[in-house]
């Protein structure tokens, strides 16, 4: 998938263990964090960044939302120990993943999709290398250049 793709419409269940589906959430701009899994160094600190930076998204029109491997009780309890306040999403078989170029093959590569209110790719990132993310800083810089455009 690439910028300026439309995005494919999935469902998965949220850290709650309610339905979401993408379709449902257009007509607000959407963060799709790709994550290998919960409570791992590296992935903690990136949401753990992107919480202390929550404000700064939304203040962009913002909203961003996790997805990993992991189940719901995992995403439950790894919200709450890190105090998240967005949405994590399970992707047991790794079939969204796929979709957009985040399934490696040992699992869940580390990737970040911004979509616009219609679904469309206008930013997208994967990391080559599991130990590398994206910096909330870098981010914000991205989609505020990307409102100027």
């Amino acid at each position: 998938m690439q910028i300026g793709d439309q995005t494919p419409d999935f469902s998965l269940i949220d850290d709650q263990g309610n339905t979401f589906h993408l379709a449902n959430e257009l007509g607000q701009r959407l963060l799709l964090v790709f994550y290998p899994g919960d409570n791992t160094p590296v992935c903690t600190a990136q949401l753990c960044d992107y919480r202390d930076g929550i404000e700064a998204f939304a203040d962009l029109n913002v909203r961003v939302i996790g997805i990993s491997g992991d189940d719901q009780a995992s995403h439950q309890r790894f919200k709450a120990k890190h105090k998240l306040p967005f949405t994590l999403l399970s992707d047991p078989g790794l079939k969204v993943a796929a979709a957009y170029d985040c399934k490696g093959m040992l699992g869940m590569k580390r990737g970040v999709y911004l979509l616009d209110e219609q679904g469309i790719v206008r930013y997208r990132h994967v990391e080559s290398v599991a130990l590398f993310r994206r910096h909330r800083d870098e981010l914000l810089e991205v989609i505020s250049k990307l409102d100027q455009e």
